[in-house]
């Protein structure tokens, strides 16, 4: 009978029907009826508050299970601020929370953060694809994302996540574990590993200039193509050129696609922040 198996299972890997998408850590690390019972009796303890996260995100058409971040973030703790000074449900830090138009002061109104945090995430999702990486940026930022997808050659977080931050890393196991207690972890790793055939990270420039390989992300009309082209060091008729008719984009919609060549990608969303800070005070 194993003999049997193996050879059946030999010819769908050769006709590539079978594939192990998840990798090793794609799952959850723990288990554990304790660790179960633990995420299911927080999430029971602040009903109240988990339906209108759940309301919110389903609104926007976002999976339920993002309440989970929330879960893994806070505990659902309103009030509370980390070391690193991040502080309510979705521990938002003063920059994230300001790229977002959310003030400093309302990180802990539960109303005001939840709905910046799904413009968050549903933005977060429009670039990478999945939930996975997600949550990694979610925790470490775009550009350190960024800096990791550089450095392993690829967009999959089953090969970037090595270059991330041991807390991110971490942070993504522990989302997955609440995923497994909630019975949603399989929803999780397929959406993965279907974005994995279906979506690259990378775009090529196409009829832009030269079809020189760009990036893309999204900015708002709050950021300063001068202070843009400044920070990275380049002339502003470049930032022009990868992105033809972007000021009357943004000036009639108030946000666009923003693209970059590859390795200029990485150091403006480490700068993005600044970037964005920098603008806002050069056009009061």
């Amino acid at each position: 009978m194993k003999i049997i198996f193996k050879n059946i299972l030999t010819g769908l890997l050769l006709m590539g029907t079978v594939t192990f998408a998840n990798a090793q850590f794609l799952e959850a690390s723990d288990t554990s009826e304790g660790s179960v019972r633990k995420y299911k009796s927080i999430i029971n303890a602040n009903k109240d508050i988990v339906d209108f996260i759940e309301y919110s995100l389903v609104q926007k058409g976002l999976p339920r299970h993002l309440r989970n971040l929330a879960l893994i973030e806070s505990h659902f703790n309103r009030n509370i601020t980390s070391g690193a000074g991040a502080v309510g449900v979705w521990q938002f830090m003063t920059a994230h929370a300001n790229q977002y138009g959310l003030s400093e002061q309302n990180r802990n109104d539960l109303y005001k953060s939840t709905k910046t945090a799904v413009i968050s995430l549903a933005s977060l999702y429009k670039k990478y694809n999945n939930w996975v990486t997600v949550v990694a940026a979610y925790n470490c930022g775009e550009g350190n994302i960024a800096k990791a997808m550089q450095a392993a050659g690829s967009s999959q977080y089953h090969e970037f996540y090595k270059y991330l931050p041991g807390e991110t890393i971490n942070h993504v196991k522990k989302y997955l574990n609440a995923c497994y207690a909630t019975g949603e972890l399989p929803s999780v790793l397929s959406n993965y590993n279907s974005s994995r055939t279906n979506t690259v990270f990378f775009t090529e420039g196409g009829n832009r200039k030269n079809d020189e390989s760009l990036s893309e992300t999204d900015i708002n009309a709050g950021f300063n193509l001068n202070i843009i082209a400044e920070e990275l060091k380049v002339d502003v008729d470049k930032i022009l050129a990868w992105n033809p008719g972007i000021e009357q984009e943004l000036e009639k919609k108030g946000e666009s696609t923003f693209y970059l060549p590859m390795d200029l990608m990485p150091d403006f969303l480490l700068r993005k922040n600044k970037i964005l800070s920098r603008s806002i005070k050069q056009a009061r």
